[in-house]
């Protein structure tokens, strides 16, 4: 497969020197552009699955009737929650 390029970005002298400044050891500003928007893409793909999945829910919910209130939602990540912070495993 041929390889593209990204178009140039002007950006403020200031924002480039940032940039820089947080690069890692033989890290070129390229390779830091190319992560961060393959980082992007991917979190961006996530929350398009997530709100996928929350519409799907949503349609199932009407079709069967069936809800669940938000309070017992709640309450169960709640207790999802204490059981990790104390270390204990889910039952």
């Amino acid at each position: 497969m041929k390889t593209a390029t990204i178009p140039s970005l002007r950006v403020d002298p200031e924002l480039r020197r940032c940039a820089e400044s947080v690069l890692h050891d033989g890290e070129s500003l390229s390779s830091f552009v190319e992560q961060a928007i393959r980082q992007t893409i991917a979190c961006r793909q996530a929350e398009q699955e997530f709100i996928a999945r929350g519409l799907r829910a949503r349609d199932q919910a009407r079709q069967s009737g069936r809800y669940v209130e938000a309070a017992a939602v709640v309450d169960r990540l709640q207790g999802m929650l204490d059981e990790a912070r104390s270390g204990k495993s889910p039952a």
